[in-house]
């Protein structure tokens, strides 16, 4: 039985670990202000790489994406919608704010087409030959 508790702790304390990481706040650029980073996740077929980058409320005409050397580097801004800056907030756990992530890429060339899938924002990084 004391087996399974310490399992249960040890999960609880891998999620959290992996919840800091991925919506951990640092230091933006320039101004001081506030960043965070969405969690992804990066697939490899044999014609593409795929970017998943959960970005749940965000409008996708107000990200960036470009290839920067040899990483994609997403950035962007989620706000409060304008309806709800004077609500009381009970809870909020989506970050607000100013955020990047900068995706390592396997060596080579791309081009990048983006879409939204499912509560995802996904770029299609097509292997040119």
């Amino acid at each position: 039985m004391n087996w399974m508790l310490s399992e249960a702790i040890d999960t609880l304390a891998r999620a959290e670990r992996l919840h800091r990481q991925f919506f951990q706040l640092r230091s933006g650029g320039g101004m001081g202000e506030p960043s965070w980073q969405p969690p992804i996740d990066v697939l490899e077929t044999a014609r593409e790489v795929l970017v998943f980058v959960a970005l749940p409320g965000v409008d996708p005409a107000q990200i960036t994406a470009v290839i920067e050397g040899d990483a994609l580097v997403v950035a962007g801004r989620r706000t409060l919608p304008p309806e709800l800056r004077d609500a009381v907030i009970h809870h909020l756990e989506l970050p607000q704010g100013r955020f990047e992530r900068r995706v390592p890429l396997p060596p080579g060339r791309y081009s990048l087409r983006q879409h939204v899938e499912n509560g995802c924002l996904v770029f299609n990084l097509a292997k040119m030959a």
